[in-house]
């Protein structure tokens, strides 16, 4: 699990560190990480080593490389080459600095702008000793070709979000060029945790944070501009975290996966009372994933009409009442009455997935075991709020609509949120690809969660690990697959 923390967490773990260690080395081991970081990305690129050259009595015979063979690479030597440190007013710019101190004495050509009228002072010095070279922002923008890369060291984590006059201009010219960015703990300009403002920011290629990850760092869309991000240890002694996302260990380490004792019942019962005579797909397409997430058994409660097109893709389905270990509800009903399914469901003693139409019809609170699926237009349906809302900041979103429900909420969407009675912690899914944004996935997921919850697995484990599973499969098989046939291809842990 990769583990987030609000910047209220960091701020108390680094009051609690100033206790017993000086600001001062706090900041030079983070420069340190940042230096060795940079080296690192300096070193990883290649260059085509040079063409063997042979001589001869009328002047040197080059000798090509042979047709169908790649030429060959060395390594980039970090001596030499130029980097630019972007520095503001606070400790980023601090430890962007003391970090450059680092690559001079290895031999780099460092030049800083400082883009407002402090800097830290101490860390100047030092560079300044180090010899160092100070550009000012015309200087920076017209030579940015000249340069390996950029470090991004203008705004920290306590900082507004956007970037204003130069720097902005400036941030701007970076993303148009070819030039890398290595931020600071996170891009100047982006917000730490949501609401991500959608303001001008630095496009990194490299994030080096220190202590501990920061929301913007697990959650798109900000994630996406920090590009790798690579976690520093500078000794913060932290709490339980704020936001936890899962790994592919976690998916293998939840995943249930029959034994020589197993039959179709301890796999699981799932029973599905999705689709109606004009959405029976919605019914397909939730079958489909508990099948290809690997149900013991799947029933169908639904329309006789959605009944009939289901049998027709899967005859191992069973049609009617009988037993059933979780139920899956809503996908494709459309505007079917209240007919008193739902909160008959949350009434009852097996674990529920209420997804699409179904949530409409929920009302009072439910338990933990009843897990929605929502996606933003849903969700924002539920709590009577603006869809924008939900999308502004899907962490308090999904955090009201458990105050309200008094269930599981997994929020679905380019990054994936869970919220559950039980703690505090936002949980995030595995990242995916775009193109499971279609008609029919979220049927897709409602079906594999099901499935896991009938398997009995954890309501909060049920929800990550379809929505993990979904991603791994799309990221597996990038294209436009229709949602049927990724539930085909389902990348199930087998061990």
């Amino acid at each position: 699990m990769e583990r987030g923390y609000t910047v209220a967490q960091i701020r108390e773990a680094e009051a609690r560190a100033f206790e017993v260690v000086a600001p001062g080395e706090l900041m030079q081991r983070a420069a340190a990480g940042l230096a060795t970081a940079i080296l690192r990305r300096l070193r990883a690129s290649v260059i085509p080593a040079l063409p063997t050259v042979i001589p001869t009595g009328s002047g040197p015979t080059v000798i090509p490389a042979k047709a169908g063979i790649p030429k060959p690479t060395r390594p980039i030597r970090a001596y030499g080459r130029r980097v630019l440190l972007v520095v503001g007013s606070g400790n980023n710019g601090g430890d962007a600095l003391y970090a450059g101190v680092r690559l001079l004495r290895r031999g780099v050509r460092v030049e800083a702008w400082r883009t407002g009228s402090a800097v830290h002072a101490a860390a100047w010095a030092d560079y300044l000793a180090a010899g160092g070279r100070e550009v000012h922002s015309a200087a920076a923008l017209d030579g940015l070709g000249g340069y390996a890369l950029v470090v991004d060291g203008v705004a920290g984590i306590g900082s507004r979000p956007g970037l204003d006059g130069a720097v902005a201009e400036f941030a701007g010219a970076v993303a148009r060029s070819n030039v890398p960015v290595v931020a600071v703990d996170l891009p100047s300009g982006l917000a730490p945790e949501p609401p991500f403002a959608a303001e001008p920011h630095f496009e990194a290629a490299l994030t080096v944070t220190f202590g501990g990850l920061k929301a913007c760092h697990l959650m798109e869309p900000a994630q996406s501009a920090c590009g790798e991000v690579e976690l520093v240890d500078i000794g913060l002694e932290l709490p339980e975290p704020a936001f936890v996302r899962w790994e592919a260990s976690d998916l293998a380490a939840a995943w249930p996966v029959p034994d020589a004792s197993s039959d179709k019942y301890s796999r699981g019962v799932v029973g599905f009372d999705t689709g109606s005579p004009s959405y029976p797909g919605a019914a397909v397409l939730g079958v489909a994933g508990a099948v290809g997430a690997g149900a013991g058994m799947v029933r169908y409660l639904g329309s006789p009409e959605a009944a009939a097109r289901v049998l027709d893709r899967f005859p191992n389905v069973v049609v009617g009442d009988g037993r059933v270990q979780a139920l899956v509800l809503g996908s494709g009903w459309g505007d079917r009455a209240d007919l008193g399914e739902v909160a008959r469901a949350v009434a009852g003693e097996v674990p529920v997935v209420l997804d699409a139409d179904a949530i409409r019809q929920l009302s009072g609170r439910g338990r933990p075991e009843v897990v929605l699926t929502p996606h933003a237009g849903e969700l924002a349906g539920l709590l009577g709020w603006r869809r924008e809302q939900v999308a502004a900041d899907p962490v308090a979103a999904v955090r009201a609509a458990v105050g309200r429900t008094n269930c599981t909420v997994l929020l679905k969407g380019a990054t994936q949120y869970l919220a559950t009675p039980d703690d505090d912690r936002i949980w995030v899914a595995l990242p995916g690809v775009a193109w499971t944004a279609q008609a029919g996935s979220g049927d897709v997921l409602a079906g594999i969660c099901g499935t896991l919850l009938a398997a009995g697995l954890a309501p909060v484990d049920a929800a990550l690990a379809a929505a993990s599973v979904q991603a791994l499969t799309a990221s597996a098989y990038p294209g436009p697959l229709p949602p049927q046939d990724l539930a085909a291809r389902l990348v199930v842990p087998t061990s």
